[in-house]
């Protein structure tokens, strides 16, 4: 399975994302009717919807994305090096069309996939689902309506089900796996459950950004480790 992809034929990708709003007071009284109907399902019976809105982000309905990352893996001087480029915009419909018009032209070409780690049950549904909820066409690659599982899963890859082996019984995370596999990552950056903290309370864009990167890096490093063959080290990274 893993040696017949192409590593230079992968887009991967990571996307950020945070709640509608800052606080929950801020959203219209339906939309705080509906986040309390859907909180109920996972807060404790003391807790009020406000007081769990900070997981608004993880579902599209609710929140939105505020970074996509995306990187290749190239050749340059006879090695390989991990050239990224982030999409952001306050204005999620422009980040959207930025990224999709990327991925449109990358996928033009006969054999490119994505590669993301849990793609298949949150970042690939979640692009789709924010593109038309901003009244955008999905990007062919992730129009997944009508297609076939195995073809699903040939054009978007996810190293999240590659390492379950048809185990579905446990989430991995990316960062257990990048420390099994002796992947370097950050020690002292932001994980994804500060992601909104540091968008709407520190205004730190930039942040973020170098973390969603970073994670495409340790993503495409995950690949290589699958495929038995040495990782790209951090300053080999381009960001363009």
């Amino acid at each position: 399975m893993f040696e017949s992809l192409s590593s230079e034929d992968i887009l991967f990708i990571d996307i950020e994302t945070a709640p509608q709003k800052p606080e929950f007071a801020e959203l219209s009284e339906h939309f705080q009717q509906l986040w309390d109907k859907k909180s109920i399902h996972f807060r404790d019976e003391n807790q009020l919807a406000s007081d769990v809105y900070e997981r608004a982000g993880i579902y599209a309905e609710f929140g939105r994305i505020i970074c996509i990352s995306a990187g290749v893996i190239i050749q340059k001087n006879g090695e390989r090096w991990y050239r990224v480029k982030s999409f952001y915009d306050d204005d999620e419909k422009k980040l959207l069309l930025s990224f999709n018009d990327m991925l449109e032209k990358f996928t033009s070409h006969s054999g490119k996939k994505l590669c993301a780690h849990n793609g298949q049950e949150f970042d690939y549904p979640y692009i789709a689902r924010r593109t038309l909820i901003n009244g955008l066409r999905i990007p062919k690659i992730l129009d997944v309506a009508g297609a076939k599982p195995w073809e699903v899963k040939d054009r978007l890859l996810d190293t999240l089900q590659m390492w379950k082996f048809g185990d579905y019984k446990n989430y991995t995370s990316l960062d257990l796996l990048c420390a099994v596999f002796n992947i370097p990552t950050p020690k002292d950056d932001i994980d994804g459950s500060q992601v909104a903290r540091v968008y709407y309370q520190d205004g730190d864009l930039d942040r973020i950004i170098r973390y969603c990167e970073k994670d495409t890096l340790a993503l495409a490093n995950l690949m290589l480790r699958y495929k038995g063959e040495n990782i790209i080290p951090v300053e080999n990274l381009l960001v363009v």
